[in-house]
């Protein structure tokens, strides 16, 4: 019998699972040491948006899951007002590793393996819209060796094209825009662009 349109998706799907499964161990195994903790993605595996975020907040640390708390309840609220279906979203950082001597909110150098296993989770998710929150965000992402991606510009709210086939939001930090109203609003100012992009897929 034909294998139908449907089958051939169910076994991406099954070895996209896997494959994010296998990776999310390996950044287990990789903690620098016993004092880290590893905090990795969460999301659909084949998402058509990937949320990056360079560092974790405490919450995120304390549960070990990227987009765990606060900031991820935020833009998960929003994915309502711009139609943007969450369950095709996935989330992660730059960062897997917070370090035990620095407050986790506040950047540091990012181990070079975290580096490679975010060029692999967007490998496997192959995502269609990146969102980068943040400048320390956008450096790491411009630095991958992902295949034909071209360099984003900080240019927060313009959507721009990163491979043949997935286009880049550069926004502010989203943890930065929590509390503070100048920073609120210039978070969602360029994150309704999402919407925009998001009403201009054709459909499935």
């Amino acid at each position: 019998m034909p294998v139908t349109d449907d089958e051939i998706h169910d076994k991406y799907l099954e070895r996209a699972i896997r494959e994010i499964n296998a990776l999310n161990h390996d950044v287990q195994d990789a903690r620098p040491d016993d004092a880290s903790v590893a905090v990795v993605g969460s999301g659909h595996p084949q998402a058509d948006v990937l949320l990056l975020k360079h560092h974790a907040s405490r919450e995120e640390v304390e549960e070990g899951v990227a987009f765990y708390g606060r900031s991820g309840a935020a833009v998960l609220k929003s994915f309502g007002r711009l139609g943007v279906d969450p369950m095709t979203v996935y989330g992660t950082l730059c960062d897997k590793w917070p370090s035990p001597g620095r407050p986790s909110d506040e950047p540091g150098l990012l181990p070079a393996a975290g580096a490679r296993f975010l060029a692999e989770e967007i490998a496997i998710v192959q995502p269609r819209m990146i969102v980068v929150m943040g400048a320390d965000a956008l450096e790491v992402l411009n630095g991958l060796d992902v295949p034909m991606a071209e360099t984003l510009r900080d240019d927060p709210g313009a959507i721009q094209r990163f491979t043949p086939a997935c286009q880049a939001l550069v926004t502010p930090a989203v943890d930065d825009a929590l509390d503070e109203l100048g920073a609120k609003q210039a978070f969602w100012t360029a994150f309704r662009e999402l919407g925009r992009w998001h009403d201009s897929l054709p459909p499935y």
